[in-house]
């Protein structure tokens, strides 16, 4: 999977589970469904994305040592 489909994969997750704490357990989760909607916002005004970032540092920075070897 590309980076691109985990981060919208991350983002559609991180949404949909919050509404289901809000509805369910406290409705401050709503609070964080908006934080996540904020950040796409700001995403696509600046090019930069925080969950880029960190995936690349973590799960996508062993993916492209591992091919790097393997060439």
């Amino acid at each position: 999977m590309s980076l691109e489909h985990t981060i919208r994969v991350i983002a559609g997750t991180f949404i949909l589970g919050s509404l289901a704490l809000g509805y369910f357990v406290s409705p401050y989760w709503f609070l964080f469904t908006a934080f996540v909607g904020v950040n796409l916002i700001q995403s696509a005004f600046t090019k930069w994305c925080l969950m880029e970032d960190i995936l690349k540092k973590t799960i996508f920075s062993r993916r492209t040592s591992s091919q790097e070897a393997s060439a």
